[in-house]
């Protein structure tokens, strides 16, 4: 290959998601000479993970960065409430956590990665290539040396120290690279749509259960962000049930939209997100670290893959920032990565395997009850832990911060 199709830096991050562009910009800062590759050509894509929680926000803050994100439009929701048959249940009010942030921002996945990126590219070693496909891992004597990557020009290779697979789910790189998955089977598959707001609407973001449904619906300011969740494997049973019998079946569950599920058209409108939970093993090999969904899949239960994927980011550049600056990754550093993530990964995955099962499933059943243990109850009467669901989704597990050096 000529030399000018090869790329060199000190960190090849694949993919230009949440975790990508977060870790390029803190290495960035740190002085790490980084290179992010991204396969489309902008990051316009609807329904991806856009709820940012308490912990991301504390994190930007200390970036100095929480201010101008805040300029972006976007809107901001206190309390997590469920609306069943004849009664509201808040289900976390994080007005009462103790942060300079106590709310969930909603914001598109692009605008954030645009501001994200924008910051980045202060950096003068800091290098996005869009249009850019990762398309095979460079291995050299056991150790991933890079990634050969497609652009409109041609192919290119990208020559690394380390190599950053933060490309989603559905990575191809884990095979490459022999790193092993463990699966789970969540029971639930989600539609996602959207419906217009109108004046009167109530500003609430809010779950719906009952007669057999679950439906959570968002407030973007303009439009409601819809989630229609139904069992694993059921949506050409829906589809084939008609168009017709899902709007009637929306506004059934969710009355104040009755009105509108006409701007429904078509079957172009809902998109399928089949969900999955799963976790590498192990996310690294010589020369090669995976985060972010790339390394563990989360369900879209509680909004928190964004903030994992982001946590992780931090968590990495915290750890990798000072070996990448003097030249060399060792096996260690790696599996410190993982040794931090990995434990709140699992919990929260924990969390969402409950809820799935015990509240959202039982919920799209024939009594269309969400079923929640007595014992579960009793517990979240009492004071001490009354708060817990919302620092859960506030701060996760094991909060990340940046680290000042």
């Amino acid at each position: 290959m000529k030399t000018e199709e090869i790329r060199r830096a000190t960190c090849c991050v694949i993919g230009c998601g949440p975790a990508g562009a977060m870790l390029g910009l803190m290495l960035a800062r740190e002085g790490v000479d980084v290179l992010v590759l991204e396969k489309h050509a902008d990051f316009l894509r609807d329904f991806r993970g856009d709820t940012l929680h308490p912990s991301t926000m504390e994190i930007m803050d200390e970036l100095g960065l929480a201010d101008g994100l805040l300029d972006v439009k976007r809107t901001k929701v206190p309390r997590i409430e469920a609306r069943l048959p004849g009664r509201t249940v808040t289900v976390a009010d994080l007005s009462r956590l103790k942060t300079r942030y106590p709310y969930i921002t909603f914001m598109p996945q692009w605008d954030f990665l645009d501001y994200v990126t924008g910051e980045a590219k202060r950096y003068p070693n800091f290098r996005l290539e869009m249009e850019a496909e990762a398309k095979e891992l460079i291995l050299e004597d056991g150790t991933v040396r890079g990634i050969c990557y497609e652009t409109p020009d041609g192919p290119r290779e990208a020559r690394a120290i380390l190599t950053v697979a933060a490309d989603g789910r559905s990575s191809p790189f884990r095979e490459q690279a022999g790193l092993k998955m463990v699966r789970t089977s969540p029971p639930i598959d989600v539609l996602w749509f959207r419906l217009s707001r109108q004046r009167g609407d109530p500003e609430d973001t809010s779950g719906y259960a009952g007669r057999g449904r679950f439906m959570v619906v968002i407030n973007r300011g303009e439009y409601w962000q819809i989630a229609y969740v139904i069992r694993k494997g059921e949506y050409e049973s829906v589809r084939d049930a008609g168009l017709d019998a899902f709007r009637r079946t929306v506004g059934e569950t969710v009355p104040v939209l009755a009105d509108r599920t006409g701007e429904l058209q078509d079957w172009k409108a809902v998109k399928l997100l089949s969900v999955q939970a799963d976790r590498l093993r192990r996310w690294h090999r010589p020369g090669l670290l995976c985060i972010g969904d790339a390394a563990h899949a989360m369900s879209p239960v509680g909004g928190v893959g964004i903030n994992l994927a982001i946590a992780d980011a931090v968590a990495a550049a915290n750890i990798l920032a000072v070996p990448l600056k003097k030249g060399r990754i060792r096996s260690r550093d790696l599996i410190a990565v993982q040794l931090r993530r990995e434990l709140p990964t699992r919990t929260i995955q924990a969390f969402q395997s409950v809820a799935q099962r015990r509240v959202i499933s039982s919920s799209l059943g024939p009594d269309g009850a969400p079923s929640v243990p007595a014992l579960v109850k009793l517990i979240l009467r009492l004071r001490p832990v009354r708060d817990l669901p919302a620092r859960i989704i506030a701060f996760g597990i094991w909060p990340e911060h940046v680290k000042r050096r």
